[in-house]
């Protein structure tokens, strides 16, 4: 009799767990496509929601081997060929700008890519900030631009890190869903 009551309970319980749905599955929220000063299409951004966290995901082509500081800007529009009408980083909560900076980082500070010989980069991790915050900003009524720049970001030096020119720029769109 015991095993019977075995037998019969570990299919269900195994069943029960295949119906379980991920807790940690990402969302989409928003993409954008970079494009160069030449209007070339030069990689994309998504930005997703797991759990209470906004993550960030970018992949850049044709851009010189190196590190490139890469930001999330005030306004989404991207002017080629400069993209200064972006605007400066978002930054919600006015702090300095940087990870090493005592009074940082803010939202739109976000590690360098590391671009490869080949003129390709990933770079993927958290949005500093509160989920409702850091969507808050994202989507405000001007819009979000994510720009590559030429040079490293020196992640201490307010307001931009000492990146260099901009070189890449995209806005960010709401994914519909």
């Amino acid at each position: 009799m015991r095993i019977a009551v075995v037998a019969i309970a570990a299919p269900l319980s195994l069943g029960a767990c295949a119906t379980i749905p991920p807790q940690n599955s990402a969302s989409t929220l928003a993409t954008a496509a970079l494009i160069n000063a030449s209007g070339q299409s030069v990689g994309s951004v998504e930005i997703t929601q797991s759990g209470t966290a906004v993550l960030f995901r970018a992949n850049v082509s044709g851009q010189t081997a190196g590190e490139h500081g890469i930001h999330l800007h005030t306004t989404g529009k991207c002017e080629a060929p400069v993209f200064t009408s972006a605007g400066g980083h978002l930054n919600p909560t006015g702090h300095q700008h940087g990870s090493l900076n005592p009074a940082g980082p803010h939202v739109g500070d976000l590690p360098n890519i590391v671009v490869g010989t080949d003129g390709s980069g990933m770079i993927e991790g958290p949005l500093t900030g509160t989920a409702a915050a850091v969507l808050a900003s994202v989507f405000d009524t001007d819009g979000t631009a994510v720009v590559l720049h030429a040079g490293p970001d020196d992640y201490k030096t307010d307001p931009s890190g000492n990146s260099g020119g901009r070189v890449a720029c995209g806005v960010l769109m709401r994914f519909p869903g």
